[in-house]
């Protein structure tokens, strides 16, 4: 039986309380893609618009931990982003996934993709980048178990 994280787009979740960072699979879960940054009083109005025009197959949400692998301030404020996901869209698969060191590699992606300091200087476009990174390392460990 083919598990529901085939069908449809995968969003990727970097989940901050006061930006979130959101990235996409295409339709065939090939391509992780930045779509957006959006405040984080707005994330469920926006997921829920998203899903009115896009088949979701499931959610990827980064997990904040210390290099000790002990929770960070951030890590509950996650968690109860995680249980309102869920409960919102009860009929999708919600994947926690490790970010450490995503913000540094998003960066240092932007830096070798040439992208201008001024571009790097917005969060925002950190977050959307990271949420990328979240998403295709969700990809990759999937692609090994598979």
């Amino acid at each position: 039986m083919e598990s529901s994280t085939t069908s449809g787009r995968l969003v990727a979740i970097d989940y901050g309380t006061k930006r979130v960072g959101i990235a996409v699979t295409d339709t065939l879960q090939l391509i992780a893609t930045p779509l957006t940054t959006v405040h984080a009083q707005e994330i469920f109005t926006f997921l829920q618009q998203y899903a009115a025009q896009e088949p979701i197959a499931a959610f990827v949400v980064g997990m904040p931990r210390r290099l000790n692998n002990e929770e960070t301030n951030a890590t509950p404020h996650v968690r109860g982003f995680v249980r309102k996901l869920q409960a919102t869209f009860p009929d999708k698969e919600v994947h926690l996934v490790d970010e450490r060191f995503t913000s540094q590699m998003a960066l240092q992606a932007m830096i070798a993709g040439g992208s201008k300091k001024k571009d790097r200087a917005q969060k925002g476009n950190i977050d959307k980048v990271s949420a990328a990174i979240i998403l295709q390392s969700f990809m990759e460990r999937r692609a090994l178990r598979g």
